[in-house]
């Protein structure tokens, strides 16, 4: 790491002087440009050559998205939704976007379809002959140019014939024989364009593998270990039984967690990461990588409910997953603050006890990191970059959009 982080009292206190000095109003989305950079220099070289698909979904900001693509080994984006898709391909003139998820909403579609442009560069994600239904029932294949697609493989370890099931439940297309019907299928109606794979190892690349407990460590050492040789095989099998229907111009693969796994699958073409570039404290159990803390939230203190108590304005940014401790944001400057059990991050309110509350007074501010990366611009309008200048001292350099502060909000 650099040397601006070695220190980590100096760096979130160097975060909350400058955002201070440019009388930013709490709540405050910050985004520290050197941690930045050194994330995006990390995630390429996990990545060994593969070219990374930006996972929009955990960033939400469009200028940061469009100035990662600018660089070398990152191509394309993995989106959420087709209203986003579309934006992003348009307004952000972004020329491979691929849905992540399928979509049933015709509205969406429909204006997807009527718009050139984004039609062109827009792939969607099937996992079901229901889906192609839904697009031919938004626009007949007679009045409308062939439409991208891309299968979703199920990227699950299976044990038991499916009893036992590691992993998400996405796609029910888990088989090289799954694949290849439903290629036969989308092949066989007009209309439709098949171009590309997606599969999610979230087993490997969602787990962390440093967390408390040494023997569950090992087991999922194990475990990820196993997947991805069952998986590299089957998910090569699959690729090259959907080649004998279609020329494929991509096989997406992976996460943030799994860049150094997934980039040694020979059919994969580009993976996806997102939380990385922002670096929340999910990856701080992670052995063999550690993103900086890019991102972080401050909130202001408006009680003192008591003397080792204070309590800040807002904080329930509560990330997506199995509701835990690691899901909520993680209090990080000053030091020696924790939630109360009763109370935890709220959405209006959110205490904290411990030392670090103190020397706290109303007005003052606290910071927080997140636990991924996408929840923070659903709170905030705009994101504050701070660099560093010669002498080494932070400063607010710019300050930009969120989805949300452009209008946007599509799940």
């Amino acid at each position: 790491m650099e040397t601006w982080f070695d220190d980590p009292e100096a760096y979130w206190a160097g975060i909350d002087a400058a955002v201070r000095a440019a009388r930013l109003p709490a709540p405050v989305l910050a985004v520290d440009a050197i941690a930045l950079e050194h994330n995006i220099a990390d995630l390429r070289r996990r990545a060994g050559g593969v070219p990374i698909r930006v996972a929009s979904k955990s960033l939400r900001v469009r200028s940061v998205i469009s100035d990662i693509l600018r660089r070398d080994g990152f191509a394309g984006v993995l989106a959420y939704t087709v209203d986003e898709a579309r934006w992003l391909a348009t307004a952000a003139e972004i020329p491979d976007v691929l849905l992540g998820y399928p979509s049933v909403s015709t509205a969406a579609i429909g204006r997807l379809l009527a718009d050139e442009t984004a039609a062109q560069r827009v792939t969607l994600l099937v996992d079901s002959p229901r889906h192609l239904d839904v697009i031919d029932a938004t626009v007949a294949p007679s009045g409308r140019r062939p439409v991208r697609v891309a299968i979703d493989l199920d990227a699950s370890l299976r044990y038991a014939r499916g009893m036992v099931h590691l992993g998400v439940r996405r796609s029910p297309i888990h088989s090289v024989a799954d694949a290849a019907r439903l290629a036969a299928t989308i092949t066989r109606r007009p209309g439709f364009t098949l171009v590309g794979v997606m599969s999610y190892e979230a087993q490997v690349a969602g787990f962390a593998d440093d967390a408390a407990g040494a023997m569950r460590n090992q087991a999922i050492g194990v475990i990820q270990s196993r997947s991805m040789r069952e998986l590299i095989a089957r998910r090569s099998k699959a690729v090259a039984a959907i080649r004998e229907y279609a020329d494929l111009e991509f096989v997406n693969a992976g996460g943030t967690g799994s860049l150094e796994a997934t980039s040694t699958d020979p059919s994969v073409t580009d993976i996806a990461a997102g939380s990385g570039f922002f670096g929340g404290h999910l990856f701080d159990g992670y052995s063999h990588f550690q993103p900086a803390p890019a991102m972080c939230f401050g909130l202001d203190i408006v009680r003192r409910p008591s003397r080792d108590i204070v309590t800040a304005l807002g904080g329930g940014w509560i990330a997506s997953g199995p509701p835990a401790l690691d899901r909520l944001p993680k209090p990080v400057w000053p030091a020696g603050l924790s939630y109360i059990g009763s109370e935890a991050a709220g959405e209006v309110q959110t205490p904290l006890r411990g030392p670090g509350a103190r020397h706290l007074g109303i007005g003052d501010r606290v910071w927080f990191r997140h636990t991924k990366s996408g929840e923070p611009a659903e709170h905030a309008n705009e994101v504050a970059i701070i660099d560093r200048g010669a002498d080494g001292g932070p400063r607010v350099v710019d300050v930009v959009p969120t989805y949300r502060g452009e209008g946007k909000c599509f799940l």
